[in-house]
Order: C-alpha cells, then sequence, then structure tokens
C-alpha cells in the first residue's frame, strides 16, 4: 500500500474484507427456504432498523443530523442504487443462486466501477486496462453459463439480477463519490438505509411477495445482517470510500470470494466445480490486474 494512504481507511477496509465475506451466507440462509423471508421484504425489514441505530448513535455522539435538500437527494439515489439494487437484487437471486456464485458474480463490482469511471470522465483505457476487463468479464460469463441450470428460465432471471447488482453498487458507490455528502459517516449510512427502506418496500409491494413465515435461522440471519453487515460494515464502507481512491476500497471484491465459497461448501454444503472455480480465478485476477493498472496509470485522481 502507498504510504500516503490512510491507516484508518485501510483498518475499515479489513473489517469490510472480513464481515462482507460472511453476508452472502446469512443473506442465503434468509430467503433460500420455506421458512425464510421474501427477498425485498427481508430488505425493507433490515434498513429501518439499521437506520435506527445508526441514527441513534450518532445523535448520541452529537453529529449533526439534518442534511440539506441536495443531500436528502443524494442519499437517496446512493442508498437506493446501493441496497435497492446492488443488494436487493443479489437478494432475490440467492433464493436460486449460491452463497459463493452470489460473491463471486458481485465481486465484478469494482470492473463495473472502472468502465463507469472511464465512461464519465472521458477517458480513453488503455490496453492492459482493456486486456484486464475482458479477462474479469470472462469470469463471469463461465459463472454465468455454468450456473444455468435446469430451471431454465428461473436461472436466467437468477443470473442476470447476479450480473445487475454488481452494477447497480458500482453506479451508487461512484455516485457517493462523485457528490459527497457533508455528514458524519455513520449519519449518511443511517439515511441510506432509510431512503432504501422505502424502495424495498415499493419493490416488495409491485412484485407481490407473499406473507413472510420466517424460523429462527432466519431471523437470526435478519440480525446477523442487521449488526454486521449494516450497521458496522457498511458504515465502514462508507468511511473507506471517503479515506481511500475507490480502486482501492472495492478491493474487498477479490478478498470476499474465497471465504465466501469456502463458508457456502462448509456449511450449507454448496458445491465447488471447476468451472467455479475457474470462473472465480478469472474474476479475481480481472479485478487485481484493473486495481494494478488503475494504479500504476493513475487513470483517475485520488480522492
Amino acid at each position: 500500500m502507498d504510504e500516503g494512504l490512510s491507516r484508518r481507511g485501510i483498518l475499515h477496509l479489513c473489517l469490510v474484507y472480513v464481515v462482507w465475506s460472511t453476508t452472502y451466507l446469512a443473506m442465503r440462509i434468509g430467503v433460500s427456504s420455506a421458512n425464510s423471508f421474501p427477498p425485498f421484504f427481508f430488505g425493507m425489514l433490515r434498513m429501518p432498523v439499521a437506520a435506527l441505530i445508526l441514527l441513534v448513535i450518532a445523535r448520541v455522539q452529537g453529529l449533526r443530523m439534518k442534511p440539506t435538500r441536495s443531500e436528502w437527494l443524494s442519499l437517496a439515489i446512493a442508498g437506493n442504487l446501493l441496497w435497492l439494487g446492488g443488494n436487493g437484487l443479489i437478494l432475490w437471486a440467492e433464493q436460486y443462486a449460491a452463497s459463493g456464485l452470489a460473491c463471486l458474480m458481485a465481486s465484478s463490482a469494482p470492473i463495473w466501477a472502472t468502465i463507469v469511471e472511464l465512461l464519465l470522465y472521458r477517458q480513453r483505457p488503455s490496453i492492459p486496462l482493456i486486456a484486464s476487463l475482458v479477462v474479469g468479464f470472462a469470469g463471469v460469463a463461465i459463472l454465468s453459463v455454468s450456473s444455468l441450470g435446469t430451471k431454465g428460465t428461473t436461472d436466467f432471471w437468477a443470473v442476470l439480477a447476479l450480473i445487475l447488482g454488481p452494477l447497480c453498487w458500482a453506479l451508487g458507490s461512484v455516485f457517493q463519490v462523485r457528490r459527497p455528502v457533508n455528514l458524519a459517516p455513520q449519519v449518511m449510512s443511517g439515511y441510506q438505509h432509510l431512503m432504501a427502506a422505502f424502495g424495498f418496500l415499493i419493490a416488495s409491494l409491485m412484485i407481490g411477495e407473499p406473507m413472510a413465515h420466517p424460523g429462527l435461522s432466519a431471523w437470526i440471519a435478519w440480525g446477523y445482517l442487521v449488526i454486521f453487515g449494516s450497521v458496522i460494515a457498511f458504515t465502514s464502507y462508507v468511511i473507506t470510500l471517503r479515506l481511500l481512491p475507490i480502486s482501492i476500497a472495492m478491493t474487498y471484491a477479490y478478498v470476499n470470494p474465497l471465504l465466501a465459497l469456502f463458508l457456502g461448501w462448509l456449511l450449507l454444503g454448496e458445491p465447488i466445480t471447476v468451472r467455479t472455480m475457474l470462473g472465480a480465478g478469472l474474476v479475481i485476477l480481472g479485478v487485481f490486474a484493473v486495481f494494478n493498472v488503475t494504479q500504476t496509470t493513475k487513470a483517475r485522481p485520488a480522492t
């Protein structure tokens, strides 16, 4: 790591590495059985509780709580891109897809973020960067094809959700960096969760999700995601985006998949095939290469 990088930012990034590796397993448990939650209803229940905890903590700390009108708009857009789009689509897909596969597909977010930034900054990608992107997308393609099984249309929509989810997360991350909000990270995170709760509610009503009949394991997964996935890890991610360049902040994407694959295999018996390993290797290699190329060529200023 560059000596100029914030040590506090690196510490929070390491926390994101560890916690977010486990959240895909909790999401799978929360939505994938008869005794679980419908996915968007699951997200809708999670968001306001996490928001309340974060905002109460911020209030006790005496932080500024009132966003401006433009900040409300930024919080609503970033919150729904990150949570409803980025997390909600993966939640929906995990009804049908293994948690390890979901994490691997989500790890393509830095590749999407690089493309979005190139378009926004109107930069011409170098040959090494193009090669890195091709390698990463080759991995995504292998994972997508290998996950299309006997369920036909269901598998197709699940794979599409796993592709669009990381794109939404990348858009939300880039938007957040380009439209910074002058609020403490926990306040910002709390309001983003609150705004996303409305998005999840609308999505749940629009697709007509059934009544939830969750069992104990689904409730435990919900609680874990509220405390560790939202209150702790997402706040750390917001801090990371403030203190480190986005290309570094998103390197969680080539750390999380390996642990997520292992946990899915160990705890849920999810299979790890040769195709899965090949696709995983290409995605992680592509993300790693994108990171190194952008750092070497200084494709964009650090934020």
